[in-house]
């Protein structure tokens, strides 16, 4: 966990308010965590964790072991698309 002081404007300070509150939360410190989890992703994205990443790479072995590394042909591609 990390310390920080910041300085609020009026704004800022009555939309944390109502975060704590909407939610039922013990402070404003809660209160912006809960508004940075909800809408921090717009700007950092979330770190991924190991064992997604081992779980993709199984799924895509498993894949390439069943159909090799043929690439589909157009006709194939259309018909996937009902074209």
């Amino acid at each position: 966990m990390v310390d920080a002081r910041v300085e609020l404007n009026n704004y800022s300070n009555r939309v944390l308010a109502v975060v704590k509150a909407k939610y039922d939360l013990r402070d404003k410190s809660e209160a912006m965590n809960k508004f940075i989890e909800d809408y921090g992703s717009n700007e950092v994205e979330p770190e991924v964790k190991e064992s997604y990443v081992k779980k993709l790479l199984k799924i895509e072995e498993e894949h390439f072991k069943k159909y090799g590394y043929k690439k589909m042909s157009n006709k194939e591609l259309d018909k996937l698309f009902g074209k």
